[in-house]
């Protein structure tokens, strides 16, 4: 399944990325997680928690889907202000 992440900030780790699309239900399950799963950040395959994820990034994880990650629009934030 391919799937578009937004997110409202310059970056995001791999730990927090795992945990916003709910793979992992909280963030100290990113290390074992990683541990036992095979990730690919943009084709090749990474196991660092912290690893930061930018807009433009292609995360796949096999058995879960593929993930494109995108930043949100200027316009976008101000209507999730109001």
């Amino acid at each position: 399944m391919k799937k578009t992440i937004k997110i409202d900030r310059e970056f995001i780790t791999l730990g927090q990325f795992l945990k916003h699309v709910n793979i992992i239900s909280s963030g100290g399950m990113a290390k074992w997680y990683l541990s036992e799963h095979t990730i690919l950040l943009d084709k090749e395959v990474e196991n660092r928690r912290g690893k930061k994820i930018y807009p433009g990034s292609v995360v796949e994880i096999p058995d879960e889907g593929t993930y494109f990650i995108q930043a949100e629009s200027p316009a976008e934030l101000k209507e999730d202000e109001k």
